[in-house]
């Protein structure tokens, strides 16, 4: 992007996709009321609540969220290597109570759409006229022979849903000896955070750079290539050796036997097609489907996931109920945090016009994420997407860009302090904190 720098297209891409989602000014709408029930509390969910009780304050907003915090998965690769607290990526619902929607900590079980009800295990059930579903992530655990719950919580963390595995991954590079092994096995497409394993390979080479120079990192991938491809193999050579006989980072594709099969938690050995790899530290991130209550609220197609109108993010099985956020059928909107943001702004639109009997608004989204090579090298991808002539999202041509490959130092340091910046300013936008 020549013309303007990246936080200004940040800026205005932002705004624009607000704008855009909603179409009015929330200061002149014509409240008509309504209940709207959501389900997560996470990114996409708090988004979602913040702005149609923006929109409209005369609808009834309820966020159902079982943790009495959420702990954002962007910037939980900074944790893991030692730049940042977990107390700086945790934030609170008191900024949404403040907007006036009622906060619910409890675990919802199932959206019976023909009731019109969401069914609590301590509130019993809460009938909506209108419900949003951000339910996250769940695991496939069948998927690799010998790692399941248990072991993720015990001994081989995933670490994909930020929380106490992030801290226990973080205590195992910090026990772990000069000279040891870690093990990263990255999940097959789609899943969340596509650049997100190969950002947690650079932040942990880079605290054993500075702590336990005689380690390496083997990265056991199911795929050929992988987001920011080229600028992440150019900060892995730049860095950390990568493609010498000295490298710090071995990344082993499929067709370089890097696709796994099982996991020994005993022996600490990952079995992958050619040979088997031991390791003193294993992060396995299992293959990824929509959370748990999509499945029980019937939202999900045979592939795991959750199919939506991608104009209103109405999911297509039931109607009345919106999915939004990872679980929900968005390509080429990538499953991320900004995304969910994005995507909560459109759907939060869409059911504030649904309620007061209008027209959604002609929609737009914008994606940006960030990836930290060191803490003074970081890389970024940017893109701007609208609605197509098929209902489809698209993405628009010429908008959006991507670091480019000669960029100079100062440039990638610039980069990292816009991604803290982003940071900031994305989780004020979400929980008003």
């Amino acid at each position: 992007m020549s013309n303007i720098t990246r936080r200004d297209f940040v800026k205005v891409a932002g705004l624009a996709t607000a704008a855009g989602a909603f179409g009015f000014s929330p200061a002149v709408l014509a409240g008509k009321g309504g209940k709207v029930v959501i389900v997560g509390g996470g990114i996409g969910g708090a988004t979602a609540a913040r702005y149609i009780k923006r929109a409209d304050p005369s609808i009834d907003v309820t966020l159902i969220e079982a943790n009495s915090h959420y702990y954002t998965c962007f910037m939980s690769n900074e944790v893991i290597g030692g730049e940042r607290s977990m107390d700086s990526i945790k934030f609170g619902y008191d900024g949404l109570k403040r907007d006036g929607i009622k906060v619910i900590h409890d675990i919802a079980t199932k959206v019976d759409a023909g009731a019109k009800k969401v069914i609590t295990k301590g509130h019993g059930a809460i009938a909506y006229d209108r419900c949003i579903v951000s339910p996250g992530i769940d695991f496939r655990w069948e998927a690799i022979g010998g790692y399941d719950a248990g072991v993720a919580e015990s001994k081989i963390p995933h670490a994909w849903k930020a929380g106490p595995q992030t801290v226990m991954l973080r205590k195992q590079l910090e026990a772990m000896p000069d000279g040891g092994r870690v093990i990263i096995v990255p999940p097959p497409n789609p899943f969340r955070c596509p650049p997100g394993p190969y950002e947690r390979t650079c932040q942990i080479a880079w605290y054993l750079k500075k702590h336990k120079p005689r380690s390496k990192i083997i990265v056991l991938d199911p795929k050929e290539k992988f987001s920011k491809f080229g600028l992440f193999m150019q900060g892995w050579k730049r860095y950390y050796g990568y493609g010498t006989d000295k490298a710090m980072i071995e990344w082993l594709p499929p067709s370089k036997g890097g696709k796994v099969e099982a996991v020994d938690a005993g022996s600490m050995t990952v079995k992958a097609e050619v040979e088997n790899f031991k390791g003193d530290v294993i992060n396995i991130i299992p293959p990824q489907k929509a959370g748990k209550i999509a499945f029980a609220s019937g939202l999900t197609n045979d592939k795991g996931w959750c199919p939506v109108d991608q104009a209103t993010f109405e999911s297509t099985i039931h109607k009345g109920v919106y999915v939004i956020g990872d679980a929900s059928i968005a390509k080429p909107l990538p499953k991320s945090g900004y995304a969910a943001n994005s995507e909560a702004k459109v759907c939060a639109a869409a059911v504030v016009a649904s309620l007061q009997g209008k027209e959604p608004p002609v929609p737009s989204w914008v994606n940006t994420c960030y990836s930290i090579i060191t803490p003074e090298d970081g890389i970024s991808v940017a893109m701007v997407y609208r609605l197509g002539p098929d209902g489809k999202i698209m993405k628009v041509k010429g908008a959006g860009g991507l670091t480019p490959a000669d960029s100079p130092a100062k440039y990638r340091k610039r980069e990292v302090l816009y991604a803290h910046s982003w940071f900031n300013n994305i989780t004020h936008d979400v929980f008003g904190s």
